[in-house]
């Protein structure tokens, strides 16, 4: 069993290629039962891991993918796994881009550097300081945009391996293999102590490799729309 949405789509070894692939879905997740460690197999654990995470209310995830010829992204994406959620994106070559998702609108805030590499903005001569308000059925895959929600679903064949350390909490590695994705491996970090969270996931495959990374289980969210002064809708702007 493995967690859907890792490694599905293909990749190239380019920073930008990294991130459409991401932010197609590609931050880990999971699915299950309940109770952890013992005599339990490692599928039963993954289900365990999973039940916990779509149980939850709120969560942090943090994930680095590095692309085999360079280039690193990472997303720092504060959820309720259902219709609100902050997300901050960066590149290892230079951009940002800040997104704030409640219900059906996306404020996104994308800075110089992102803007020259991703709509080559050679006219972009300030900081970027407005949000762009505008619909989320109007994002497109590889556009920059993150998903509040995560699928949770296994699939591959997972072993049990050792006992470790993640942060502050006993973890055991879970490895898993899925014959669709040959040369990949993964590693999946459940907690043994407390509920069976999925503390951090670990892929490494011949194109890119990504580390993701759970915390904040169930802390309280302040995720609010920015200023009305600071807001330009792109709807608007084009009528």
């Amino acid at each position: 069993m493995y967690l859907e949405g890792f490694v599905r789509t293909k990749t190239t070894t380019t920073a930008s290629a990294v991130l459409s692939c991401l932010l197609a879905g590609t931050l880990v997740a999971g699915c299950g039962g309940g109770g952890s460690g013992g005599n339990r197999s490692a599928d039963a654990m993954l289900e365990d891991a999973n039940a916990a995470m779509r149980a939850l209310k709120s969560v942090r995830v943090d994930s680095t993918s590095t692309a085999a010829q360079g280039g690193t992204v990472t997303i720092r994406l504060v959820t309720d796994l259902d219709s609100r959620c902050t997300a901050r994106t960066a590149l290892s070559e230079g951009g940002r881009l800040d997104q704030i998702r409640i219900g059906e609108t996306d404020y996104v805030r994308p800075d110089r550097a992102y803007l020259r590499k991703w709509k080559g903005g050679t006219s972009v001569t300030g900081e970027q300081k407005l949000w762009i308000k505008k619909p989320v059925d109007a994002a497109q895959p590889g556009d920059g945009l993150s998903a509040c929600t995560r699928p949770f679903v296994s699939f591959g064949t997972a072993k049990k391996g050792r006992t470790t350390r993640v942060g502050d909490r006993e973890a055991v590695e879970l490895t898993v293999t899925d014959k669709e994705d040959k040369g990949g491996a993964y590693r999946f970090y459940v907690a043994t102590q407390g509920k069976p969270y999925l503390l951090k996931a670990v892929y490494k495959g011949a194109e890119y490799d990504t580390t993701t990374s759970f915390a904040d289980f169930d802390e309280p969210l302040d995720i609010r729309p920015p200023r009305p002064a600071e807001v330009v809708d792109a709807e608007e702007a084009l009528k």
